[in-house]
């Protein structure tokens, strides 16, 4: 794109005001209604299995109910669709009856190689998580997020002038809320790997963020004079269009044929940065850019 010269700030206003919102309603959401949490989270058991003969994913999902393990979640992994993932919630105590949590998943196991027997069926892995590791392990995954957030506003602080921190920082805020609501209103598994690309997905929106304003630096010195400050952060932003929208495009290229050619943890990685990339550049001119000239149109105020 050979200098482009989109008004992009023209109706920030209106933009801005409803992607906040949206932040703010997507987190009460998120506090009300919860999120479905892994093992890896809330601990519980995995097992990997494989078939001669495999039978349906609800079929598997109605047998591993009917013995007593609440919600359990099977999906297909592998190109021949013989291989299952299931995750099996840890049985509280009010709902099992006798035995552990061990003795209960020794006992599924017995009876699924037993009753699948015709099928070929091969456990090839077990894995378990205790409750108290799962929450502890959602503890520090939600303050690995929360630290991140606050070395990025100081180093923002120190590079750029400190009216460009904040708005950087609310505008990561924002990016992994709604990817995080987007999980929660689909019922869709939070995991390590969910976690993995929410991070990946503040230090892309990071960067473009990053570009947009070094760009607003330098153009200020170069038409502050002559131009509002509204007119030079529309500039920079045109002026790092194609940059941005070239970076979009090719990650997304990469982000979906990892989508669409993948099973299991990678896919849900890819569908999860999926959804940052296109939140984050999003957010770069949507909502990063008209914070800073709403905190400069303070600063004048509160100068004059």
């Amino acid at each position: 794109m050979k200098q482009p010269r989109f008004d992009f700030l023209s109706s920030s206003r209106f933009v801005t005001t409803v992607s906040l919102t949206l932040s703010v309603l997507g987190l009460i959401w998120i506090i009300t209604n919860g999120l479905n949490y892994g093992i890896d989270f809330s601990g519980g058991n995995e097992m990997q299995v494989r078939f001669q003969s495999p039978p349906k994913v609800e079929s598997l999902r109605e047998y591993i109910s009917g013995k007593g393990f609440f919600k359990p979640s099977v999906q297909t992994i592998g190109n021949e669709k013989n291989e299952f993932l299931i995750f099996i919630p840890h049985v509280s105590d009010k709902e099992k009856k006798e035995g552990t949590n061990a003795a209960l998943l020794d006992n599924l196991i017995a009876e699924f190689k037993k009753d699948f027997s015709e099928q070929g069926v091969e456990i090839r892995k077990v894995d378990s998580v205790g409750p108290q590791i799962g929450s502890e392990l959602r503890k520090k995954g939600i303050l690995a997020v929360f630290y991140s957030l606050i070395m990025i506003l100081i180093y923002l602080a120190m590079r750029f002038d400190y009216k460009f921190a904040p708005p950087a920082v609310i505008c990561l805020f924002h990016d992994a809320v709604l990817t995080i609501w987007i999980f929660s209103l689909f019922n869709l598994v939070v995991s390590v790997q969910t976690l993995a690309a929410l991070l990946a997905i503040i230090g892309y929106s990071l960067n473009d963020t990053i570009v947009t304003f070094d760009r607003i630096r330098e153009n200020g010195e170069y038409f502050g004079k002559k131009e509002s400050f509204l007119k030079v952060c529309n500039r920079s932003i045109n002026d790092v269009l194609s940059r941005t929208l070239l970076t979009s495009i090719t990650t997304m290229m990469a982000v979906g044929i990892m989508w669409f050619y993948t099973d299991g943890v990678i896919k849900d990685f890819a569908f999860t940065l999926g959804i940052g990339v296109v939140i984050g550049t999003y957010s770069s001119i949507y909502v990063a850019t008209p914070l800073v000239v709403f905190i400069n149109r303070f600063q004048k105020k509160r100068a004059v």
